[in-house]
């Protein structure tokens, strides 16, 4: 199988085992499968954690839960994370209470270490042979680590076999600042920052005498790593590695922060800061502060993905002010950067569900996941219900005119009544551009699908720039090598390691300094960015790099055996 697709959403994942694993062992596991039936379809409830927020969850009242119900039995009572993920995943992990089901993202590690986690290898060599298909000979890439090399998820954020079709983050601005700026060429941050200001200075309040805003960030909690301080590394040519950039050559990471432009880009924030360009309650806002204020329409700029402020952007479609939406931009710190977003990182694993030692009957759970990689329920959860949701015309599924308008006008209630991508992270899926045995794509974000999705200002603007779909605008995956490691940031690490221990002191000082250098003076800049790499050198940022060097490196080797 070849490689995984970007940006993906959410998924469920399988595992058990054959060594000693708490709370589970494999002999338990084999006396289940005798006594299971093989198409045991009776009621069974899943208790089930994910780390990412899921609002328009209506307890499985939706059309394709009541689908994946009947055809399965599997009820899920799921917990969706509000507040600090990373903290309830920890909690879990020390309270020795799982949930059957868990999606822990990055955070596999503190379960792993708790001995929450089933080994899944022998469970999908015996009960799923659709994750099986799916993965094919990549499926080695689903072990955890050099050393540990049991399946403990299924990966889920990583899309099989896709292609990218989608550019969902990159710099945002308002259409409507855009077209007035006359559609100029915006590919460094002095030209985002000239449409920004140039709108503002002509349009300082909106139609009702509010204060427009020029850029808004998104700094609620994690939230700050997408919106903050992510975008210093892609500003400077540096992929999604997240902490971390990567030498391609030595495989060896440094801390992104202490890396050539990274200074500069928040130099910038800082001065779009003091201009007043950059809103000024940035760091003290909540999500749903950020989302309102996108609701309002006020708001020119953002720096964020697309299901970041997803929410507040809705309501303008709606409300039929798409000219307030927002169009998607390759921005670098200068012309000396070539952006590499979308880099490939070929097949990645590492991020996904997994079956927990306290599953009620991991046959059961396994199945499920198996179920969840199938065919049908591709097409499900990405199309819907036949005859409700899409069509078939000519042999080819179509989505009715009417269900498009409420996609682009009323996303959240039609969200909520058909559940459309609700399991893309609660099991393994295909990725953009992967065909069904009928010919027809698993998803809809192909081409033709996407430009059918744009309002007709999204179209506007980029006819505007000699574009079809936003991904036009930036540079094109074949353009890099694919990295040998991944992606970095999906990289597991024992929360006891030392290199660990030491990311958790640079996040405190980064998620401090960073802050406090963006609302400083200007002329005050320059010491507070200087101490805050003599903070990171103190705290041991060296010996960190070094220490998940080891981890990088390990992983390409694991990955090329």
């Amino acid at each position: 199988m070849g490689k995984i697709g970007k940006f993906p959403k959410l998924c469920l994942v399988l595992t058990l085992a054959l060594g000693l694993v708490v709370g589970c062992s494999n002999n338990a596991a084999n006396n289940k499968a005798e006594t299971t039936n093989e198409n045991d379809t009776s009621p069974i409830t899943f208790s089930y954690f994910g780390e990412d927020a899921n609002p328009n969850w209506q307890n499985m009242q939706d059309d394709i839960s009541k689908e994946i119900t009947k055809q399965t039995g599997v009820t899920l009572d799921a917990e969706f994370a509000v507040g600090d993920p990373a903290q309830k995943v920890a909690l879990i992990a020390t309270s020795g209470d799982y949930p059957d089901l868990i999606n822990p993202k990055g955070d596999l590690n503190k379960l792993v270490d708790a001995g929450a986690m089933l080994d899944l290898t022998d469970l999908i060599d015996q009960y799923a042979p659709n994750i099986k298909k799916m993965f094919g000979d990549q499926i080695k890439r689903l072990r955890y680590s050099d050393d540990d090399k049991a399946i403990y998820v299924i990966p889920t954020y990583s899309a099989v076999d896709g292609k990218t079709f989608v550019a969902g983050g990159g710099f945002e601005l308002q259409h409507r600042a855009v077209k007035e700026a006359g559609y100029p060429d915006i590919k460094t941050l002095q030209d985002y920052e000239n449409v920004i200001k140039a709108y503002l200075d002509k349009h300082p309040t909106d139609e009702t005498g509010n204060k427009n805003i020029g850029l808004m960030l998104n700094a609620d909690d994690w939230r700050m790593y997408i919106s903050v301080t992510n975008p210093a590394a892609e500003t400077t040519g540096k992929s999604g590695d997240g902490e971390y950039y990567i030498d391609s050559n030595t495989n060896e990471a440094t801390y992104h922060f202490r890396t050539e432009g990274e200074k500069e880009y928040f130099q910038w924030l800082n001065h779009m800061y003091n201009t007043g360009l950059l809103v000024q309650d940035t760091f003290v806002q909540k999500n749903d502060q950020y989302l309102a204020k996108v609701a309002s329409g006020r708001v020119i700029g953002l720096i964020d993905a697309d299901w970041g402020y997803a929410d507040g952007e809705k309501s303008l479609k709606t409300a039929g002010k798409s000219d307030q939406t927002y169009g998607h931009y390759s921005v670098m710190l200068s012309d000396k950067y070539k952006d590499n977003r979308f880099q490939s990182t070929g097949f990645i694993a590492g991020w996904g569900i997994g079956i927990t030692t306290d599953c009620k009957d991991p046959i059961r759970a396994i199945k499920f996941l198996d179920f969840m990689a199938s065919e049908q329920v591709q097409v499900l959860n990405n199309w819907g219900i036949e005859g409700k949701q899409y069509t078939m015309q000519d042999g080819k599924r179509v989505v009715p005119e009417g269900v498009q308008q409420r996609i682009i006008n009323d996303s959240t209630a039609f969200s909520k009544e058909t559940g459309i991508g609700f399991y893309t992270n609660i099991g393994a899926h295909y990725g953009d551009g992967v065909k069904d045995s009928t010919g027809n794509y698993f998803t809809k974000n192909y081409p033709e699908q996407i430009i059918e999705a744009y309002t007709a200002t999204d179209k506007e603007t980029l006819q505007a720039y000699h574009a079809t779909t936003w991904l036009d605008l930036f540079p094109q995956e074949d353009e890099f090598p694919v990295k040998a490691w991944g992606a970095a940031w999906n990289i597991p690490v024992p929360s006891d390691d030392e290199s660990n221990i030491l990311a958790n002191k640079m996040k405190d000082i980064t998620w401090k300094r960073i802050p406090e250098a963006v609302t400083a003076k200007p002329e005050e800049f320059d010491k507070i960015w200087d101490d805050y790499q003599q903070d990171l050198i103190k705290a041991g940022v060296e010996k960190m790099e070094k220490g998940f060097t080891k981890y990088v490196q390990d992983r390409v080797k694991l990955w090329n055996e």
